[in-house]
């Protein structure tokens, strides 16, 4: 009993508050902590299938999109990647960041329609992440005229992103097919981006 009252004791020197308040508040803190560790699942435990029955499964696999491994897409044109903005979800969702495009699909919540980043899915945004601008006409992969400054906020983005996001292909220019000269097979021949 002594050690409950001393506890007490110190308990009340220290923080200034009475027992119960001070074991209500550190209940308060546990909550708020396992609700905001919720709230970053791992996304590989997030697309876990339910291990309970089939029709549990069946209704998990219909309320999250699905996705799916990462592919290597190559060579891609700013107009290809338009269409992995989100739009379909059984793509996987792809933004670049200095002609190098990245599988952000594990992040749908932030790139995915509605997210607070949407309007970077689809597209190379590296002059919006430099600028930390969601104006529309910033939304290109155009790097002219920004300051040393904001190639550094740039360079950050795209170490996070390096880390973070598998690499799937890179922006060209475009691409063409040609011939073979001997009548052959047609190959596709690509212009990169600088």
């Amino acid at each position: 009993m002594r050690i409950y009252s001393a506890l007490m004791d110190t308990i009340e020197t220290y923080t200034g508050l009475s027992p119960a308040a001070f074991f209500t508040i550190a209940a308060l803190m546990v909550v708020v902590y396992k609700i905001v560790c919720s709230m970053f699942v791992d996304s590989e435990e997030f697309n876990k299938p339910s291990s309970n029955s089939s029709t549990n499964h069946h209704h998990h696999h219909l309320a999250t999109p699905k996705v799916s491994e990462p592919v290597h897409l190559g060579d891609v044109t700013e107009q290809e990647l338009r269409a992995y903005d989100g739009s379909d979800p059984n793509k996987p969702l792809l933004m670049a960041i200095k002609g190098q495009i990245y599988d952000v699909s594990s992040s749908r919540m932030f790139y995915g329609p509605g997210g607070p980043y949407a309007k970077f899915a689809g597209r190379d945004a590296s002059r919006a992440l430099a600028l930390l601008s969601f104006d529309p006409q910033d939304l290109t992969g155009n790097l002219e005229g920004l300051s040393e400054n904001e190639l550094e906020v740039l360079q950050d983005w795209e170490y996070k992103f390096m880390e973070k996001y598998k690499k799937v292909g890179q922006l060209v220019l475009e691409k063409t097919r040609t011939k073979e000269p001997d009548g052959g097979e047609e190959v596709e021949e690509t212009a990169n981006m600088k």
